[in-house]
């Protein structure tokens, strides 16, 4: 049978494997952030000023995006939003909404041109990430 001392060190261990693993997630997640700011500071030729002030607001534009997505994959209706069921193009319409009102923000510090080149090199950027993802798993 077990004792109590074999059951603590068996839930202590269980725990920090637990932990560990969700830090490496965060590492993992913490160095694509990494790659993509490298990435899109280079193919829009940010300087260090205007990256600067940019990247700031690219994180606020990307946190907003990612709370939609996950309200979208929840399954969950947002609050307020009528009918009882989800309409995945309100979610659409809402993330547009949201890449247009940040490509007027980000054009006032890196110019037009480079603010709409910007989602180009965003979608440029995830088929980079998923060809390394690809050619790892092979």
């Amino acid at each position: 049978m077990f004792n109590k001392k074999n059951i603590w060190i068996t839930l202590f261990f269980s725990i920090i494997s637990i932990v560990l693993c969700v830090a490496q997630d965060k590492n993992r997640f913490q160095a694509i952030e990494n790659e993509k700011i490298t990435y899109v500071t280079k193919e829009l030729h940010l300087t260090q000023m205007e990256a600067q002030r940019f990247f700031p607001l690219y994180n606020e534009y990307n946190e907003m995006l990612w709370d939609i997505r996950k309200e979208k994959l929840s399954g969950i209706p947002r609050k307020g939003v009528r009918g009882s069921s989800r309409d995945i193009l309100q979610y659409d319409a809402r993330e547009l909404q949201i890449k247009k009102e940040y490509r007027l923000k980000f054009a006032k510090i890196i110019g037009h041109a480079r603010a709409s080149q910007f989602f180009e090199v965003e979608q440029e950027f995830r088929k980079y990430l998923y060809k390394a993802i690809q050619h790892k798993v092979k």
